[in-house]
């Protein structure tokens, strides 16, 4: 322990650039690659990794108290310069990489620490190593020496947010940027905004207002007074990308509120559902694209976008790869802008609820081709017992009777209007509120530009009707099994008592059910692509299902990529140029979170992965059985 103190005395300053062993944040660069240079772990020799050491992340009393929160661990531990940090229950940790010894703990009080992780901040002449983490509305500095509050940064180490988040801060240089976990609805309520700190005292430097106000940018997409206290159009997700080249912060959004009716915000409602890019000094917009206009769906972009520098048709392109809940990948100048590889503004289906509308038109690039499902055709693509079993074959005929006429009318579709007291009818939208693409977003390999993204083929199922005049929003989305969580989900397998089984609860249209895709960047091609999950229940040659999933990849110099994401309990590592899979484990939990990969001090590479109950799991409080797993070569 002794040599371990001594050892964070003397922390080094982190430049911009990572060491090749460390994990720094949650993206590891700057540009969002997730990609690390380490190569001690190839293709070769992957399926030889084994357990290095384990980790539980909550303790006694926190697993018997309950509070699972979201119900599966998305937190990503970050190492540097020898020394891994993570939230962990109600405490911010510090551990030996090597064997997860704890160096120290910190107890939050008032509320927990967020369950996404932390930032570094490498200090200055002035100020210590600092962990800067998230708790509500709190944000608070501890020394990454001795894991205590740091009363140099804001007022005795906090600062009063106002606008609570639920992620940790991404750093640049000596600026914080954050973003805001704000409620779906009502419609009135915090603002969404893009915020930054100055991560040495604390103090605020600027805000970019999300719905732009009047002489602003963008106000022009909102009429009247609508704009007003409007809600919602957060960045919600784990991290901002930086271009350090240029200085260019790139800041994401989800959609207004309320997330399925949008009569009281007329228009494209920028900057919901759009990448932004901002000067990282004053917040000053650039450009903006906006993905999806005037939401209906939840569409949101929680993921960072990734940067590349790309070669198309011999010419060199800084471009940035854009994914998020719409299941497609949008290619963009990040300079500019522009999409690389064109985009058609296409016509979609119109609402008929009352009081809306629907864009004319969405965007839909040209290329790639889409990551996740758009269409279904009732007639032909539901599930059969030769697809899975005779019981859920069943119980989705069950839910399609329920449900009425099933409607979809591809990409865009919209919320079917019924009639109190009319029979049901009912959409079948993809992708599902749980998204093409989730807040895991992608990861890529610069080397040749390919870009790894996870997807799911899941869809919500339902209509739009009025509610009383006591509710939040004049009308809202219900489905024949209520609404709005986790009913309107597309699936069909309860337990006795006609509970949804998580986890164990298949979608109701064929297989696959989820993917993982190579992008080859430079081209808007598919590399490769494979169905991604298995469904243990299922007897072999039905197994091949795909899984829905979430969290995120990594790819590293040693030619892998590594992801957990499907909830059948799998950490998996492929071939990244071919997509083959090259080492599998099946652990305790579903790994719904995203890995990271290090040197430790003994020299060797590590791969590590938080796991717990996983996407729907039927234990109440899932993520009280948090856990990080660690894997090297024998």
């Amino acid at each position: 322990m002794r040599s371990y103190w001594m050892m964070l005395l003397a922390l080094p300053l982190v430049a911009q650039t990572p060491a090749p062993g460390d994990w720094p944040r949650y993206s590891r660069d700057l540009a969002s690659t997730r990609f690390s240079p380490l190569t001690q772990i190839t293709t070769g020799n992957v399926a030889k990794l084994k357990t290095a050491w384990t980790y539980r992340l909550r303790s006694d009393a926190e697993r018997n108290r309950g509070g699972g929160g979201f119900g599966f661990s998305q937190v990503t531990p970050i190492v540097v310069s020898g020394v891994m940090y993570i939230t962990a229950g109600s405490r911010v940790l510090a551990l030996n990489p090597d064997t997860g010894k704890e160096i120290w703990k910190y107890e939050v009080t008032g509320g927990n620490p967020s369950s996404r992780g932390v930032t570094y901040w490498p200090g200055d002449k002035e100020n210590p190593p600092r962990i800067i983490f998230t708790a509500g509305r709190r944000m608070i500095g501890l020394n990454a020496r001795t894991g205590k509050l740091d009363p140099g940064f804001g007022k005795e180490g906090e600062v009063d947010l106002v606008v609570p988040y639920n992620s940790p801060p991404t750093i640049y240089k000596n600026t914080l940027f954050l973003g805001a976990n704000v409620p779906e609805q009502p419609a009135t309520g915090l603002p969404g905004d893009t915020r930054a700190y100055d991560a040495r005292t604390g103090v605020k430097k600027w805000e970019f207002h999300s719905v732009p106000r009047p002489g602003e940018p963008g106000h022009e997409s909102w009429t009247a007074d609508e704009w007003k206290d409007r809600t919602g159009v957060n960045n919600w997700g784990f991290f901002m990308t930086v271009d350090d080249k240029t200085d260019t912060l790139f800041t994401t959004y989800g959609s207004p509120a309320s997330d399925f009716y949008g009569s009281d915000r007329q228009g494209n409602n920028l900057f919901g559902n759009s990448v932004v890019a901002l000067d990282v000094n004053t917040g000053k917009m650039k450009w903006y694209f906006q993905a999806v206009h005037h939401d209906l769906w939840d569409m949101d972009l929680p993921p960072a976008p990734v940067l590349l520098d790309l070669t198309v048709k011999g010419k060199k392109i800084p471009a940035l790869a854009q994914t998020g809940k719409v299941g497609y990948m949008y290619i963009l100048n990040r300079i500019t802008g522009e999409p690389v590889f064109g985009l058609d503004e296409k016509p979609v289906a119109q609402s008929r609820v009352p009081g809306e509308h629907t864009s004319p038109t969405q965007p839909i690039p040209v290329k790639p081709p889409q990551l996740s499902r758009h269409e279904f055709d009732p007639a032909t693509e539901m599930v059969t017992a030769a697809d899975t079993n005779e019981a859920h074959a069943k119980a989705c005929a069950e839910l399609a009777e329920k449900s009425g006429p099933l409607y979809n009318a591809g990409p865009f579709t919209p919320w079917v209007y019924r009639e109190l007291g009319a029979p049901p009818a009912s959409s079948v939208i993809f992708p599902g509120a749980i998204g093409g693409t989730d807040w895991g977003g992608i990861s890529a390999d610069p080397r040749n530009n390919y870009v790894f993204v996870n997807t799911s083929d899941y869809a919500s199922i339902g209509w739009i009707e009025k509610m009383p005049d006591t509710a939040r929003v004049p009308y809202d989305q219900r489905s024949a099994y209520g609404a709005p969580v986790p009913s309107k989900f597309w699936d069909r397998k309860t337990d006795e008592k006609g509970a949804l089984m998580g986890s164990s609860s298949w979608p109701c249209q064929k297989p696959p059910w989820g993917h993982l895709t190579a992008v080859n960047a430079n081209t808007g091609e598919f590399a490769w692509r494979i169905v991604f999950g298995v469904t243990d229940d299922l007897p072999e040659g039905k197994k091949n299902t795909g899984r829905v999933n979430g969290g995120g990849s990594i790819a590293t110099a040693g030619g892998l990529v590594f992801i957990g994401a499907t909830n059948d309990k799998r950490f998996h590592a492929f071939n990244s140029k071919t997509g083959k899979l090259l080492w599998e484990i099946k652990l305790e939990y579903d790994a719904i979170a995203t890995p990271i990969t290090y040197s430790g001090k003994n020299g060797k590479q590590y791969v590590a992965i938080t796991a717990s109950g996983g996407l729907g799991i039927t234990d109440p409080n899932p993520a009280n059985n948090e856990q990080i797993y660690v894997f090297a070569l024998p």
